[in-house]
């Protein structure tokens, strides 16, 4: 079957979020003068990604709306539970100041874009919110590549549940089958995608995730200039996953 459409992950998929929150966390615990409360700058880092991985997972799960993860992970991460939703909302705002002065997109991006302008439509489905993602992409300068953007938020479904990635199928009119989804996590977005019927793209750029046994369905890649090959040779019906 021909792939006709690729949607896209934001976050660590187009978009370095990886770098920028832990460079806009530096600056932020440096200007707010917090780093001497933790034995170091990584030590309060890695902090900061173990909260934000399980409040994302309770949104994930739709246990608290997007907001409420906002501010839960200010509270848990300080140590604060008394804070208001206002002195929250104030903190959390001053690191997203500096997370946004470090945003940018991976350099194997604009190239791949370009490439598949002519011969794929492509959409976004993330598991953030609207508001975030929609002013995320038009600072990144990308935004209009993307016939829809769709985010887990205003969907009320989330990846990897099927039906999130069904409505960015239903967005562009097009079956699964002629859909391919890029994204950066092996489960989420690699065998969620894959469950759903679309071509899975895994792009495993390194860290963490990069030593994780790859899940039955979504290919594997380790960067996005290999994707046009992935896509012109789609071999899901009758053929093994390939693993790069």
């Amino acid at each position: 079957m021909v792939i006709r459409a690729v949607v896209w992950d934001v976050d660590d998929t187009l978009f370095d979020y990886t770098t920028a929150d832990r460079e806009g966390m530096r600056a932020h615990l440096v200007a707010e003068g917090l780093l001497a409360g933790y034995g170091s700058a990584e030590e309060a880092l890695v902090r900061w990604k173990e909260v934000t991985e399980r409040q994302w997972a309770r949104f994930a799960a739709r246990e608290v709306d997007f907001e409420t993860q906002r501010r839960d992970r200010t509270r848990i991460f300080l140590g604060r539970p008394e804070l208001t939703d206002a002195e929250a909302d104030d903190w959390f705002q001053r690191y997203v100041t500096h997370y946004e002065s470090a945003w940018s997109l991976f350099p194997d991006v604009l190239p791949v874009l370009d490439a598949l302008a002519a011969s794929h439509r492509h959409a976004v489905l993330s598991n953030s919110s609207l508001h975030v993602q929609d002013r995320k992409l038009r600072v990144l300068g990308v935004h209009d590549r993307f016939e829809a953007i769709l985010c887990a938020a205003e969907l009320g479904v989330s990846k990897p549940e099927a039906g999130a990635f069904l409505a960015a199928c239903d967005a562009l009119a097009l079956p699964p089958d002629q859909v391919a989804y890029v994204g950066d996590h092996p489960e989420i977005d690699g065998r969620g995608a894959a469950d759903a019927g679309l071509l899975s793209v895994w792009i495993a750029r390194g860290g963490a995730r990069a030593t994780v046994e790859p899940p039955v369905g979504p290919r594997r890649i380790a960067s996005l200039a290999e994707l046009p090959a992935v896509l012109a040779a789609d071999t899901r019906f009758g053929a093994p996953s390939t693993f790069g």
